[in-house]
């Protein structure tokens, strides 16, 4: 299967699995619904257990990507020293992994030099992407920080063109223009009272993290399509890029935070590990989450979790949530959650225009036909799993880092 089938769009922002692959899913940024339960004949006992797993993958993944947020936020705004703590964050997620691997949850992957080697373009973005977006809420209040990183959804799709030829359908313009609006009202409403390297970062921060989606999908096969391993090779690898950097960055502020110890110490490392288990239990959540949320019932609980984000904000670190703020916030997520109903609608519209057809060539063939048949699609089925593990992990990656999921 090509990947221009697939348009890679961020959704907000975890990773193989073996328990079997979803349906094939046009849009794989989004997790698709394991079941649907209109069309199911589930007893309701079942019915009733499906329902509540739904709502504590929610719930369990809402809470995880809010504390992410809340905690940067707190440590960035006590230190001076955001690389560093990118680091610890890697470490820490990368410590999370190993002690999966114990109990027998992960198997650690062989480090090999020519995987390294073809993951190299996916190291270099991640880590740049992780700094972007770092700086970008340490420069902007928390309430602000969804503002700032409001053009993931246009950078995406228009990246998605360029790339891989992927175009939008006539209607999904609609809903990029109202995230572009939403983006322009937010901004200009502030009269710099938000910092122009606040903006700007945040700009950058959306590039990287649509470019980021597009790498995650061509670096699959490296690891033979394994987004775990992809997983833990983007965090170890990571580090080797982080530790330099922090060093050479932040050698001073490092040792005048050791030097002053306190309060400000205790944050750091505090902060540093809260967010690197949250991190990883983030990536777990993603899986829970691709095997039975839908892709509205993600966006839906996208929106709920960016109005409690903009209402922390304002209550834990008195941001001013001003008219111009409020409105280009609400225009985002409406455009986001319109993007994906008319991309679910369509993917549902070709889905049943696919079993139509596949009903058809099964009637007219028999035998060893129907055999090659049933092995194709579960190949394509197959690919298509690949392809929404390695969204999830995209997502882990920079709900781990507090991004914004549009």
């Amino acid at each position: 299967m090509s990947n221009t089938q697939y348009q890679p769009v961020p959704t907000g922002q975890n990773e193989g699995s073996s328990s079997p692959p979803p349906p094939a899913y046009s849009d794989p940024n989004v997790p698709p619904s394991k079941l649907n339960y209109s069309e199911s004949k589930l007893p309701k006992a079942e019915e009733q257990s499906s329902r509540l797993a739904v709502t504590a993958s929610v719930t369990f993944y809402l809470v995880a990507a809010l504390v992410m947020v809340m905690v940067n936020k707190w440590v960035l705004n006590a230190v001076q020293v955001p690389l560093f703590f990118l680091l610890v964050q890697l470490l820490t997620a990368v410590a999370c992994l190993h002690i999966a691997a114990l109990f027998g949850l992960f198997k650690i992957p062989e480090l090999r030099l020519s995987t390294c080697k073809g993951l190299t373009p996916l190291i270099a973005i991640n880590c740049i992407g992780l700094a972007f977006n770092t700086y970008c809420l340490q420069f902007v209040d928390a309430s602000f920080y969804q503002v700032a990183r409001g053009l993931v959804l246009p950078f995406t799709t228009l990246l998605s063109y360029i790339v891989l030829g992927v175009r939008p359908s006539p209607p999904l313009y609609l809903a990029i223009g109202i995230v572009c609006l939403g983006f322009m009202v937010g901004v200009s409403s502030e009269n710099m009272a938000v910092s122009f390297i606040g903006i700007l970062l945040g700009v950058l921060s959306s590039i990287t993290t649509a470019g980021h989606a597009i790498v995650v999908k061509r670096s699959l096969p490296v690891v033979n399509g394994s987004a775990m391993d992809l997983a833990y090779y983007s965090n170890f690898l990571s580090t080797f890029i982080m530790l330099p950097a922090a060093v050479l960055a932040e050698t001073g502020a490092v040792m005048n935070m050791f030097a002053q110890g306190g309060s400000v110490f205790k944050t750091f490392w505090v902060g540093g590990l809260v967010t690197g288990v949250f991190g990883f239990l983030i990536c777990i959540a993603g899986f829970v989450s691709i095997k039975i949320t839908s892709p509205v019932t993600h966006m839906v609980s996208s929106a709920v979790r960016g109005v409690i984000q903009t209402a922390l904000g304002v209550w834990i670190f008195n941001d001013v949530l001003t008219n111009g703020r409020l409105g280009g916030i609400s225009l985002i997520l409406a455009g986001s959650i319109l993007y994906t109903y008319l991309k679910d609608r369509e993917m549902r519209q070709r889905e049943a225009a696919t079993k139509q057809q596949n009903a058809f060539a099964m009637s007219d063939r028999q035998g060893d036909e129907e055999t090659v048949f049933d092995v194709d699609e579960e190949s394509r089925r197959d690919e298509d799993r690949a392809l929404l593990e390695a969204d999830e992990l995209i997502r882990a990656e920079d709900e781990r880092n507090g991004k914004e999921k549009v």
